[in-house]
């Protein structure tokens, strides 16, 4: 399945909730899972965001509805990005050549 990484920002109803019901994280993790995704690993992370968590799902469209419904909520911001283990990557690249379209106009090849 594909993997996604989800950078999470909790919202300041987000902190309280977190403060006053520490087990809310685990539920959350469950509620993801109910989804149809799966919370491989999940840090609590210092700076400008609060988790980092890696997320197993069906496809883009399973991903979206998670990050959606979570986000929804009002407790949590995330940035949701796929993922592509480092060997996947190097092997989309052996005798082949790959065009990236960039937001100019042009191309790398």
């Amino acid at each position: 399945m594909p993997l996604y990484i989800l950078i999470t920002t909790l919202t300041d109803e987000g902190r309280k909730s977190i403060k006053n019901n520490p087990e809310r994280i685990e539920q959350v993790n469950r509620e993801i899972e109910s989804m149809g995704a799966f919370v491989i690993a999940q840090y609590a992370v210092l700076g400008q965001y609060d988790f980092i968590n890696l997320v197993e799902a069906p496809d883009n469209e399973a991903i979206a509805r998670v990050s959606i419904e979570l986000g929804a909520r009002g407790t949590v911001q995330i940035m949701t990005l796929p993922a592509v283990p480092v060997q996947e990557f190097i092997q989309k690249f052996k005798g082949k050549s790959l065009k990236i379209q960039t937001e100019s106009r042009y191309s790398i090849v």
